[in-house]
C-alpha cells in the first residue's frame, strides 16, 4: 500500500487561518495549493526539477501578486514551514493501524523532499505505520510522472502490479494506474475522478471508507 501525504494522510487545511489573516479570504489555501501541484507538475513536463518547498514559495508570490497583496518573508516561511506540521486527518491512525495489521506493507510517496517528508510524518506521529518513505526527489520528476511509481516498486524488490496507491487527487491515482499499479480513490472535500482517466476499483469519502473497501477485497 503505497500512500500520498499531503491531503491524502495530512489535513492541509491546518493552513487555512494564514490565508485568512493574509489574503481575506481561507479559501485561498485551495487556490495556493493547485497552483505548486499544476507548476511542479509543469517543470516536469519541461525537462527540469526544483525542490517542492520552491514551489511553495514561488506559487505564493504568484497568488499574493495576482491578488495584489503584500507578503513579507516572514509570512511565506509561516506558511511554507507549516506544511511539515501538518495534523493527520481523524480517521488516518485508526486505518493504517487497522491495515498494517491485516499485514500489509505500507509505505509513503510524496512530492515532499525527504527532509520535509521526514518531519511531517514524525510532527503527525504516523512514522511507526510505515516501512518506507519514498521522495520523487530521488528521481528528480513529480507524480504522476510514471518514474516515482517504477522507483518505488524497485526499492520494494516488486513490480507496480503489486503495488496500491492511495491518494486523494485523482491524477495521482491515475497516474499509478497508467504505470501498472492498482489504485485507491479518497475523495476528500468534493473531489472526484477524472473522466479521462481509469476508474480504480476501489474509491471511498475518506480514508476509512478506502481501508475497509481494501481489507474486504
Amino acid at each position: 500500500m503505497v500512500f500520498d501525504v499531503n491531503e491524502t494522510l495530512l489535513n492541509i487545511q491546518a493552513l487555512e487561518p494564514h490565508f485568512s489573516r493574509l489574503f481575506g479570504d481561507g479559501r485561498v489555501l485551495g487556490d495556493w495549493f493547485n497552483q505548486v501541484i499544476q507548476y511542479a507538475m509543469a517543470l516536469t513536463l519541461a525537462g527540469d526539477y526544483r525542490p517542492f518547498g520552491e514551489f511553495g514559495r514561488a506559487a505564493l508570490e504568484m497568488t499574493a501578486e495576482v491578488r495584489r497583496v503584500n507578503l513579507s518573508q516572514r509570512d511565506i516561511t509561516q506558511i511554507v514551514d507549516g506544511i511539515t506540521h501538518l495534523p493527520p486527518h481523524p480517521e488516518v491512525p485508526d486505518s493504517l493501524a487497522q491495515l498494517k495489521a491485516a499485514g500489509f506493507r505500507l509505505v509513503t510517496l510524496t512530492n515532499s523532499p525527504p527532509a520535509a517528508l521526514a518531519a511531517q510524518m514524525a510532527n503527525a506521529n504516523l512514522q511507526h505505520y510505515f516501512e518506507r518513505n519514498f521522495s520523487v526527489d530521488s528521481v528528480r520528476k513529480f507524480k504522476p510522472a510514471p518514474e516515482p511509481y517504477r522507483m518505488v516498486a524497485r526499492e520494494l524488490g516488486t513490480d507496480t502490479t503489486a503495488l496500491r496507491l492511495i491518494a486523494a487527487h485523482a491524477w495521482d491515482v491515475g497516474g499509478a494506474m497508467q504505470a501498472g499499479c492498482a489504485g485507491a480513490f479518497a475523495a476528500r472535500n468534493g473531489k472526484a475522478l477524472f473522466p479521462l482517466m481509469r476508474r480504480p476499483d476501489i474509491i471511498g469519502r475518506d480514508l476509512r471508507e478506502v481501508c475497509h473497501a481494501i481489507l474486504d477485497t
